[in-house]
């Protein structure tokens, strides 16, 4: 008898374990749905804030137009333009130009650079923009011995002459 009471008590104690092991399971499984609770209503607080934020942004925003709009009454008196404002297209838009007074200076329209006959085949040597001066490089030496320096010289001087002179669009030229 002593034996099954042995059996008896080791199989109260596993089933004593058991159930400590299955409470303790159920516990922990209660305690991650209690957290995930937490992470939501975190969440929750999280994004209200952010609404919260966004409104008192909002209100200021508000409250600063409406701030606006009363100093331009006071101060500047502008308002948003009516329909009647605006302009159909550009020949309304032409006919509210007024003629250039005779004193006025030419609008510049663009810039016209005037092209040489291309079969002469010179070919331009570095050239400082500021004096003119040839540099000295293989092409220039050429261009130096062979009497094209002449040429090359006289070519920045025009350059600097077609450069400067502006040609309105349509305008018949001067030449």
């Amino acid at each position: 008898m002593n034996l099954t009471r042995d059996r008896l008590h080791s199989i109260g104690w596993v089933s004593v374990l058991a159930i400590c092991g299955a409470m303790t399971l159920g516990l922990g499984l209660h305690v991650n749905a209690v957290k995930s609770e937490v992470y939501r209503s975190e969440q929750k607080v999280v994004g209200l804030r952010r609404d919260i934020d966004m409104l008192e942004v909002e209100f200021q925003t508000r409250s600063n137009q409406h701030q606006l709009k009363t100093i331009n009454d006071l101060e500047f008196g502008y308002s948003a333009p009516r329909a009647d404002q605006y302009i159909e297209g550009e020949r309304q838009l032409a006919s509210l130009g007024v003629p250039r007074a005779p004193d006025a200076p030419q609008p510049i329209l663009m810039a016209k650079a005037i092209r040489q006959d291309e079969g002469s085949g010179t070919v331009v040597a570095m050239m400082s923009p500021v004096g003119g001066k040839i540099e000295k490089s293989g092409a220039g030496e050429e261009a130096a011995h062979s009497g094209e320096a002449e040429t090359l010289r006289k070519d920045a001087a025009r350059l600097g002459e077609r450069l400067a002179r502006v040609e309105l669009a349509g305008a018949p030229s001067e030449q």
